[in-house]
């Protein structure tokens, strides 16, 4: 019997990494452990698809041992969270133990940026800069995923209402560039690397997208997707901050999200990076046609249904 890769997150909804990676090595023939929190309708639609489904907490001891014993190779992901640190340690710890022989970790753009004296304001940033000394020094063999900003955040969850409602983009990412990639195309990346990861052992990829433009770029990349014309409007942090809260996001969750806004205006996520084409042979999803993809998402009958 194969030895199985384990997913960590894997019961993420549609768009999570996690989800996505677990799909793609299942229809390779890999055999897949995909760690879940609840045995819910995801976990068993991945039971579905073929995935060996384990519950269990990434904070919880006894249940990392379960998930990881018998895995050589895996991949840890998880979203912003105040136990971010808490689990990347308790999960490398157990790695550790078993002789985990790969583990790809998801990160962020953000670290390269970042070291012993230099930080930002998001406790989240701050939690995943330590875990990766963590990982280093715990002697696991990792590779480092960094993606920048998400698509699926900025330039969809956060966009569509003003895009619908008032054809524009309203964030507070001022005049600086940025470089949104796909969480599709992140996956595609991790599960590459899950497949083959000793060649990439100690490693850290940057992951983007095809151009860093600012927001005026990309208004004209929603404007040839839909067929209309979407300008960008630039709004103040703070506002858009208490809008975020008003909306129940958690405070640790919306903290980091502003942290990424005044990064973004202050040019922060101007990178570009070759390493999606690179490591899977093809190039990622501009913003144009992610946005082509989730048309219905962004149009009046779309939020009349």
């Amino acid at each position: 019997m194969a030895t199985p890769i384990l997913v960590t997150g894997a019961a993420g909804r549609v768009g999570a990494v996690g989800r996505t990676v677990t799909q793609l090595l299942l229809q390779q023939g890999k055999a897949v452990r995909a760690m879940v929190r609840t045995a819910d309708d995801r976990a068993q639609a991945l039971r579905d698809l073929g995935a060996e489904v384990v519950v269990g907490d990434l904070l919880d001891l006894e249940a990392m041992h379960r998930v990881i014993a018998g895995c050589e190779t895996m991949y840890f992901g998880l979203s912003v969270a105040d136990a971010y640190l808490a689990a990347t340690v308790n999960a490398a710890a157990v790695a550790q133990h078993h002789g985990v022989q790969a583990c790809i970790t998801m990160s962020q753009m953000t670290l390269a940026q970042m070291s012993i004296t230099a930080t930002t304001a998001s406790p989240q940033h701050q939690r995943h800069w330590l875990a990766e000394q963590a990982l280093n020094w715990s002697g696991l063999p990792v590779v480092h995923v960094r993606p920048t900003v998400f698509l699926e955040g900025f330039f969809l969850l956060f966009t569509a209402d003003a895009v619908r409602d008032s054809n524009q983009i309203r964030l507070p990412f001022g005049a600086g560039k940025t470089s949104p990639v796909a969480a599709e195309d992140v996956a595609r990346v991790v599960a590459a690397l899950l497949a083959n990861p000793q060649p990439h052992i100690g490693k850290i990829y940057r992951l983007t997208g095809p151009q860093s433009e600012t927001m005026h770029f990309y208004a004209q990349e929603y404007s040839q997707a839909l067929g209309c014309t979407i300008t960008f409007q630039d709004i103040p942090v703070e506002p858009w901050r208490d809008g975020l809260l008003a909306r129940g996001l958690p405070v640790h969750l919306v903290h980091h999200l502003a942290t990424m806004a005044d990064l973004h205006r202050a040019g922060r996520y101007d990178r570009r990076s070759d390493d999606v084409r690179t490591l899977t042979g093809q190039g990622p999803l501009s913003v144009q046609e992610f946005v082509r993809k989730h048309a219905a998402t962004f149009t009046a009958s779309a939020k009349e249904a």
